[in-house]
């Protein structure tokens, strides 16, 4: 999915709760190291639901709100994407269950990485 985005020109961004450290070993360990074109962590700017991290990252690619999609477990990440004016995923299969999704204006709700996956085909 994420080697399907890059060769269709998207940039790729980490938006963590993570130290540095943490993510990346993260990165490390799943074999993602270099995919991402940019990762802000917690340690870096200020947490989640702060916009501060998101909103650097759409400085960094000169990139506006309206074009930025951000995707999320949790509803940090989508309160995250409210508060800096970008649109959001949920995924279900993450750290929150999608019930508590519901407050938030979700472009939609990914029930598997198949499901995110078509969704982002159809639709990025």
């Amino acid at each position: 999915m994420l080697q399907a985005l890059k060769a269709r020109n998207h940039w790729l961004a980490v938006a963590t709760g993570k130290s540095r450290r943490g993510l990346d070993e993260a990165l490390q360990t799943v074999q993602l190291h270099g995919l991402f074109d940019a990762t802000r962590t917690a340690d870096e700017t200020a947490s989640k639901p702060d916009p501060q991290m998101l909103l650097e990252l759409m400085s960094e690619f000169g990139v506006e709100p309206e074009r930025t999609l951000m995707i999320g477990d949790t509803t940090h990440d989508l309160q995250l994407a409210a508060n800096a004016g970008a649109a959001a995923i949920g995924v279900s299969y993450g750290a929150h269950a999608h019930e508590s999704f519901a407050g938030f204006d979700t472009r939609h709700v990914a029930h598997s990485t198949a499901d995110l996956y078509d969704w982002l085909m159809r639709h990025a």
